[in-house]
């Protein structure tokens, strides 16, 4: 069905004023057609708008101007006024009606339109950068490897529970420290993330390496995260952590209370 055709009888079937064939014939292509579907959605929220607009009242002296020149138009030319005067304002007034609710659903359905093309390319960017990383991380022999698999989440504006997973796994389990470093930077970016908060919290209460404890510390400092402050008590008076640890667990303790 032509793009014209299709807007002016969805128009006039969300009015209510179309015969049953021609109601058929709409809901048949509503059903066909994905494009019609959205058109019909945005034409009806449009029309629901328009139609809870508040109503503007004329002044009473621009009714009083108005009465009188639509009198002297009817006394002056009684027949031709009285018949076409009317009509005319109405089909003008349709017109606009119409141009005004082509424009606005066609604007909205553009929209839609580009933010379903961004997100399914997205997703595609997301896919490619989680393969590659999954690749390297799962390369045992080569802590190299390992941190070029983790940088690979700076590339990343949104983790998705896959990725954060993979992350807090290096952290916490590979035998190498710079790498365990550069996952925790890695988690960092995404520190507001509630899911990412709450697993850099927990690896504070298992973490035995001190340089990752010290960067960890220093961490959850820079989100102020209050919550670890009885973690860091446990840490100052527990005599198996480091000095250096202990030191940096007081300091963290004074700045975060």
């Amino acid at each position: 069905m032509e793009r014209e055709k299709l807007e002016s009888m969805l128009i006039d079937y969300i009015d209510g004023t179309l015969n049953e064939k021609e109601c058929r014939e709409v809901e048949a292509e509503l059903e066909r057609s994905e494009i019609a579907r959205a058109l019909h959605d945005q034409l009806k929220e449009v029309m629901v708008k328009m139609g809870s607009a508040p109503q503007l009242e004329p002044g009473e002296a621009l009714r009083r101007g108005f009465d009188h020149f639509l009198s002297q138009e009817i006394a002056r030319k009684p027949e031709s006024r009285s018949v076409k005067m009317v009509p005319m304002f109405y089909r003008i007034a349709a017109g606009i009606v119409i141009l005004m609710v082509t424009g606005v659903a066609a604007y909205w359905i553009r929209r839609d339109l580009q933010n379903q093309d961004r997100l399914a390319k997205m997703e595609r960017e997301l896919e490619k950068y989680k393969k590659q990383m999954m690749g390297m991380l799962n390369n045992e022999f080569s802590p190299s490897q390992r941190m070029q698999g983790v940088s690979v989440a700076y590339e990343i504006d949104k983790p998705d529970d896959e990725i954060v997973n993979a992350l807090v796994s290096t952290l916490n389990n590979d035998p190498n420290t710079n790498v365990r470093l550069a996952a925790l930077d890695a988690l960092g970016q995404f520190a507001k993330e509630k899911q990412v908060r709450k697993e850099l919290i927990k690896s504070l209460s298992t973490q035995k390496d001190p340089v990752v404890q010290i960067a960890l510390i220093q961490l959850m400092v820079k989100m102020k995260e209050k919550g670890v402050v009885k973690q860091l008590e446990r840490m100052t008076k527990d005599t198996k952590t480091m000095k250096a640890v202990r030191d940096e667990a007081y300091s963290g303790i004074f700045k975060l209370s």
